[in-house]
């Protein structure tokens, strides 16, 4: 048996309780290691807190072991329960699908356990999951490749008004073209995409194709390492966003569409100014105490007021498979 297993976007602790049965109960235990990486990272501490959470060993796999040396995973699968580890869900990247695929086609039994990703974590900055378009990725340029062909899909999502997710790249244990040439291989070191240098390619885009599908003044989100407690958000233009110093990745980037009312809301909370141009966290919004229903919010101005002449407006927020939906407004 197969075991497929989303992480999450966190820490260890993210794993679901049907996730950590599933580990528990195999015999070999492998994690991806390169289309993202926990917040821990995927540094000799980050294996051995997982393993310490398992009371197993966990083997990396690099790019070479998923793409091209899958037999030696789905060979163990077929023998006895293996389980396959993916940082946030485990159909975020068409590898995962591939192995799947593979698998069926060898007889293996495969269960998927299910877990948040960007995709859906996406909605903590407040912008509405069905008012996005196509996802695009956006890739480090060289100085001799320089792709575009994320343009046309942003091209058609801005005149439906529909917001647009960019994720940005990662390079992890990417062999140099020297080293191919020579036919030994050779690694470059991690990269991984910054807010900053997506925007500076977008506007390069721009200014070369000119079809005025966004510019310096487009309205965008940031989000930095989302689901872990750090997590940064910070809404503006490209221009703005650009000065913006995001910290450890992961990084992505949302070009904001036609936005309702309770988005624009959202989006002010998280607004860039030269002040503050770190974003806001929870307790810089005014989120002070937890419950049952979802996070309460009171806002700094009548924390500070004189609570029996000032009307504090509590908004009680709840999140449902990583929606933020507005319930209601108590108001005493």
């Amino acid at each position: 048996m197969l075991y497929i297993v989303g992480l999450g976007l966190g820490d260890e602790k993210d794993i679901t309780l049907r996730g950590l049965e599933a580990v528990k109960k195999c015999d070999k235990i492998f994690i991806e290691a390169y289309t993202s990486l926990l917040s821990f990272g995927i540094s000799s501490d980050g294996l051995s807190t997982l393993e310490k959470l398992y009371g197993k060993p966990v083997t990396l796999a690099d790019r070479e072991t998923v793409e091209e040396r899958a037999d030696q995973i789905l060979t163990a699968a077929a023998a006895s329960d293996v389980a396959f580890l993916v940082v946030g869900d485990p159909f975020g990247a068409t590898t995962h699908t591939d192995l799947v695929v593979r698998a069926k086609k060898l007889g293996i039994d495969v269960k998927v356990v299910h877990n948040v990703s960007v995709m859906n974590a996406v909605g903590a900055c407040g912008l509405q999951l069905y008012h996005y378009g196509e996802t695009v990725s956006i890739p480090f340029f060289t100085e001799t490749w320089r792709p575009d062909s994320f343009y046309e899909k942003i091209q058609k999502n801005r005149p439906l008004g529909l917001h647009t997710l960019c994720l940005l790249d990662i390079r992890v244990k990417e062999p140099t073209l020297e080293s191919l040439c020579r036919g030994k291989k050779q690694y470059e070191p991690p990269r991984y995409m910054s807010i900053n240098t997506a925007i500076e390619q977008l506007l390069e885009v721009e200014h070369n194709r000119g079809e005025s599908a966004y510019n310096e003044d487009t309205m965008c989100v940031g989000l930095a390492r989302l689901g872990s407690e750090d997590q940064k958000i910070v809404s503006g233009t490209m221009r703005q966003l650009q000065s913006v110093d995001f910290g450890a990745p992961l990084h992505c980037l949302v070009i904001v569409g036609k936005t309702h009312p309770v988005e624009e809301e959202m989006l002010d909370f998280y607004r860039h100014s030269e002040e503050n141009n770190h974003g806001s966290t929870e307790e810089e919004l005014g989120f002070q105490e937890r419950s049952e229903d979802g996070l309460l919010w009171t806002p700094n101005c009548c924390r500070l007021a004189d609570p029996k002449s000032c009307c504090t407006i509590r908004l009680i927020l709840w999140v449902e498979f990583s929606r933020v939906a507005v319930i209601h407004y108590l108001l005493y």
